[in-house]
């Protein structure tokens, strides 16, 4: 028995030690960061800029792959059961907290199933519609979908995805169920509102501010609480009328569970540095973002930040009875 219980403590001494020795040598290869929806989309946008910038300080490559699906649920479930050895991270938006209700049968626990990062950003929604929509300011969107709610159509994403979720605060604002449209990404949802398929769409400042200066669409209001300077003829919810409107679609980077403390603090450090290159403060400017704070891009941030935003959507998607499964 003594033999044995030697043998275990021998091994377990070993596993430690490669731990060690492998977060201190980290990273050694190729990191790649998981987004769970399309190419293409706000939240691929922000992550791109991220991984180019963090490469640099790393001194490795780190890539993006795209694996869309289930409101972002497939990709998250994927890097949950990942090596956790800091070569597969996540980075979602705050689909990561509202799948916890959403989805009733989720194959990994939200909150126990990975480690955390940091925060990257938080990017305000805009409510915009087709060029041609009568509506001209957001009090005449609102009055206008009242008297249309069965025909006005509202484009999403899918369910989980940013727009579903502001679209659905959107409708809890103004009281009013409206025809919902989800599409398999941002990309086709942008496409048809464009194309003026759609009426109505609730979505990122990072996909929809560029169209806004274009005219191809109209901007409505932008749900932060002051306007942008990218945007700066365009109201406030609250000064347009719909004060409960104000959200913000925060990102955060997260490995899988049981990823060494030593990496994890590396990831950390250097997604801060990433959020003070030059490049991504100028484009987190363009798209109407800025990137997080140094006191907020760390784990203890993102941890707090995802079990409060848990517990506030909790209601009010019980209240809405939309549910993913």
């Amino acid at each position: 028995m003594k033999k044995l219980l030697a043998t275990f403590a021998a091994a377990a001494a070993t596993f430690a030690m490669a731990t060690v020795a492998s977060a201190q040598g980290y990273p050694e290869r190729t990191i790649t960061v998981v987004v769970p929806f399309a190419a293409g989309g706000p939240t691929d946008t922000v992550t791109r800029l991220v991984a180019e910038a963090m490469s640099k300080d790393l001194g490795q490559q780190v890539i993006v792959e795209n694996v869309g699906g289930a409101g972002g649920t497939l990709g998250a479930g994927r890097v949950a059961q990942a090596d956790p050895d800091g070569y597969t991270l996540l980075l979602h938006h705050i689909g990561m907290a509202t799948s916890a209700t959403l989805y009733r049968k989720l194959a990994y626990d939200t909150l126990n199933a990975f480690e955390y990062v940091g925060l990257v950003t938080e990017v305000p929604m805009t409510i915009v519609g087709k060029k041609d929509l009568e509506a001209t300011d957001l009090k005449g969107l609102v009055e206008y979908a009242k008297a249309n709610k069965d025909t006005v159509t509202v484009a999403n994403a899918g369910i989980g995805a940013a727009s579903h979720l502001c679209g659905m605060l959107f409708m809890t604002a103004i009281g009013t169920p409206l025809v919902t449209v989800p599409y398999k990404g941002t990309g086709p949802a942008m496409t048809d509102l464009l194309g003026g398929q759609v009426d109505i769409m609730c979505d990122q400042t990072t996909n929809t501010t560029k169209q806004i200066q274009a005219g191809t669409i109209k901007g409505y209001a932008v749900t932060s609480a002051a306007r942008l300077d990218v945007l700066p003829d365009l109201p406030t919810t609250e000064e347009g009328g719909l004060p409960g409107m104000q959200v913000g679609i925060w990102h955060g980077i997260y490995a899988p569970k049981g990823t060494p403390a030593e990496i994890t603090e590396r990831l950390s450090k250097s997604l801060q540095l990433a959020l003070k290159d030059e490049n991504v403060v100028a484009r987190f400017a363009e798209l109407g973002t800025l990137p997080s704070s140094e006191a907020d891009a760390t784990p203890a941030a993102l941890k707090a930040k995802l079990e409060s935003e848990i517990a506030r959507w909790k209601p009010i998607i019980e209240a809405a009875g939309q549910y993913a499964d």
